[in-house]
């Protein structure tokens, strides 16, 4: 909760403070990136500050978490939190590392803002940012002792012993410990950072959801090589689909991420984009391998049949649930579409949506932002739609 003398000051210099975060965010990953150059090669993901979608992320997290303490100061925003704070954890940062953020945050907004940051706008302001750091190492914290490891020391080696080709562009790899040891426990719909070395030195981390159910001996990913779209192609989806080959270990992280199977007997509706997929399979395959009698209805929507990633699996996977429905879609669904799928983009005019129905997204931003604004019209609560990000989240405080 925000002081009482600071909640009128950013209050009222909020409006100008979110007008220059954009430029706030690009001089402080500028000032960060120079003052500690590991960063940029071994933390953060490169393609993303090149395009500019991780300081759109971060600028949008800010004024989310600003405009939520000052619109409703006893509150704290715990969803924007959580979801943060897993992707923290599954990149190991440290508590330390918000005091280096600190510093070349509140030198960035100083210099943009210039003498509108008086002493009394700089201490609000320090107010805001020490609340949502703390907050965020306080549940990163409590991930890292859940998943029984010390600060930051989340990775392990993982060997590849199964690489099979799902689509032209979709690889999956099966993985067990390198040590011999148990697989860590998981909940449907987490997902794993692999950190790859690249030719240049660099150690990359990228998210990829884990694609089968737990309580099996090894684990899944599945990797959408990125390309196309005017974007340079992706490092490490590149680097996996061209060198990571059965006998590989490569170094991943506990699982991670708040988009999580909750347990209950009420209906559920799983709806995915694209690879998107991938976090609903491993939903519906702990589903089918415990016996649910949940009713489940499950919407995708793809380019073609042929891009369709783990098709024969997740159509079988639904057809093994008992009161489970199929909605399929797509954009060219060409001569071997599965029966009843259908031409276009997504609709959910003809999905049952009971009262207490349960929502799962994932895919990219704007099949979710459609999704779940027809899901908000026909009346379902928004506290009841769970989403994932395969990237920064520009959508943070917009749920």
């Amino acid at each position: 909760m925000l002081s009482e003398q600071s909640v009128p000051v950013v209050r009222a210099t909020l409006p100008a403070v979110g007008a220059a975060i954009g430029d706030i965010t690009e001089l402080f990953y500028r000032k960060l990136f120079t003052a500690h150059p590991e960063l940029l090669r071994d933390l953060f993901n490169r393609g993303n500050q090149a395009n500019g979608e991780q300081q759109k992320a971060l600028a949008g997290s800010i004024a989310a978490f600003a405009g939520m303490l000052v619109g409703d100061p006893g509150a704290r925003p715990d969803a924007l939190l959580a979801r943060i704070a897993h992707k923290h954890a599954s990149l190991g940062i440290t508590s330390d590392q918000y005091k280096i953020v600190h510093r070349h945050l509140f030198a960035a907004i100083a210099e943009v803002l210039g003498d509108a940051v008086t002493p009394e706008v700089a201490a609000a302001w320090d107010e805001v940012y020490w609340l949502m750091a703390n907050a965020l190492m306080a549940i990163e914290a409590e991930l890292y002792q859940r998943t029984r490891v010390a600060e930051g020391e989340v990775w392990q080696g993982m060997e590849i012993v199964e690489r099979d080709e799902q689509t032209p562009d979709a690889v999956s790899f099966v993985l067990r410990p390198a040590d011999g040891g148990p697989v860590r426990p998981f909940s449907p719909g987490q997902y794993v950072s692999v950190r790859s070395e690249l030719p240049d030195g660099s150690r990359q981390i990228r998210q990829y959801s884990l694609s089968s159910a737990p309580g099996r001996p090894e684990w899944r990913i599945t990797v959408k090589r990125v390309t196309g779209d005017g974007r340079p192609d992706g490092e490490v989806s590149t680097w996996l689909h061209s060198r990571a080959r059965a006998g590989d270990v490569l170094d991943v992280s506990a699982p991670f991420g708040d988009l999580a199977l909750a347990d209950g007997g009420g209906p559920l509706l799983l709806a995915s984009a694209g690879i998107g997929v991938t976090p609903m399979l491993a939903m519906l395959d702990h589903l089918h391998t415990t016996g649910t009698t949940r009713p489940v209805a499950v919407v995708h929507a793809d380019r073609t049949p042929a891009d369709h990633a783990h098709r024969e699996e997740h159509l079988g996977l639904v057809a093994a649930l008992p009161g489970s429905r199929l909605h399929l879609w797509y954009e060219e669904p060409g001569r071997n579409a599965p029966d009843g799928a259908r031409t276009g983009r997504a609709e959910l005019a003809d999905v049952d949506l009971p009262e207490d129905v349960t929502v799962y997204l994932c895919g990219p931003v704007p099949f979710m932002r459609a999704v779940r604004g027809d899901l908000l019209r026909r009346g379902v609560p928004a506290r009841s739609v769970h989403y994932e990000v395969f990237g920064p989240d520009l959508w943070l405080g917009q749920e």
